[in-house]
């Protein structure tokens, strides 16, 4: 696998066109997995085919039963520079209901070792709206993240996937659903409390530090390219998107082939607008008046006549040429974001 994902990187190193790289991100799967010398061979070739700057953004994301001192160690001697680690509760009942394999000393002694051995650039992700946790255990959980001093924060409302343990243990009445009054109170909270600790809310489940935004997740959202490489990996560059195969094996057997194992799609005007629509609208920067306008005057028309409403509901407000969500339009981002799409009639 390591073998195929390096050779992916070279048959890839012209996505980008040359752009100098401004992030590195490790995601998806485990990666935390990969060993020192696993991780510095992808390195070693990032290096032969790309320019990175010096300061750049290099995140791992881990779980916190892989963060042993020793593991700590050896990535602190590669070029990651921080650390995304999947928390999610500090209330036993939350991680047994998620299935998660890290108890609750686990969460915090990885956090503790972390600063220790000098990982100061650390997001954590955390989780509200589990039916095992009260209003009273999620304040406590943004409380301990707050006494460790973490400089971004990721707070994402559960969801219960299809066709997976959890859904089935649900639809068949062995555990609870999700509130959605809960889910939504307990947002709220977060909003203030996060607010109150001096946090901007810079995206719906994103929370920093004054500018120490994820450089990552913020170029995402900001319509930047990016190229993703591994099974499953997404990549976009602003007129088209592909997405690489998900089966192992396959992957594997395209790449012995020098094959790239991945579909493509040409966006249309229509879907790079609700691209834009999409990740601009959940940011603090807004949707800009000026960039939808580029689309023609049909889409600007319909634009303005869909967020009219919203505007009267308080969801949204304008200032200064960008549209912005309110705290109030936060709960429905996803709807409204849906309702100022355009919808392509079938061909």
């Amino acid at each position: 696998m390591l073998q195929a994902i390096v050779r992916e990187i070279e048959l890839q190193k012209d996505y980008l066109g040359g752009a100098t790289l401004d992030t590195i991100y490790f995601g998806g799967g485990t990666p935390s997995l990969l060993s020192e010398a696993e991780l510095n061979l992808i390195f070693e070739k990032l290096h032969q085919l790309h320019n990175i700057k010096s300061d750049a953004e290099i995140t791992l994301e881990a779980n916190p039963d892989d963060l042993t001192k020793e593991k700590l160690e050896a990535l602190k001697r590669t070029p990651v520079n921080r650390l995304s680690i999947g928390i999610q509760s500090f209330v036993a009942a939350d991680l047994a209901y998620m299935n998660r394999a890290h108890n609750v000393e686990e969460a915090k002694a990885c956090i503790e070792d972390a600063q220790a051995i000098g990982f100061e650039n650390l997001t954590i992700d955390l989780i509200y709206g589990s039916p095992t946790m009260s209003d009273q255990q999620w304040q406590q959980n943004l409380a301990t993240i707050f006494d460790y001093k973490i400089p971004h924060i990721s707070c994402y409302c559960l969801t219960v996937e299809p066709n997976t343990a959890l859904d089935h243990f649900v639809k068949a009445g062995k555990a609870k659903a999700v509130d959605e009054d809960q889910a939504a109170r307990q947002f709220e909270y977060l909003m203030q409390a996060m607010k109150n600790e001096g946090y901007e809310h810079y995206e719906i489940s994103n929370f920093a530090k004054p500018n120490q935004y994820a450089r990552h997740n913020s170029n995402y959202w900001k319509g930047e390219a990016y190229l993703g490489v591994g099974p499953s990996a997404h990549s976009y560059n602003g007129k088209s998107r592909q997405w690489n195969i998900a089966h192992n094996a396959n992957y594997l057997k395209a790449l012995k082939e020098n094959t790239l194992p991945n579909e493509v799609e040409e966006l249309s005007p229509s879907q790079q607008y609700n691209e834009y629509i999409m990740t601009s609208l959940r940011t603090m920067w807004g949707c800009d008046e000026i960039k939808i306008k580029q689309w023609g005057e049909n889409v600007y028309k319909h634009f303005k006549k869909i967020v009219v409403p919203f505007q009267q509901e308080q969801k949204l407000h304008y200032k200064d040429g960008f549209y912005f969500l309110t705290n109030k339009g936060k709960l429905l981002a996803d709807r409204i974001a849906m309702e100022l799409f355009i919808v392509e009639e079938n061909k």
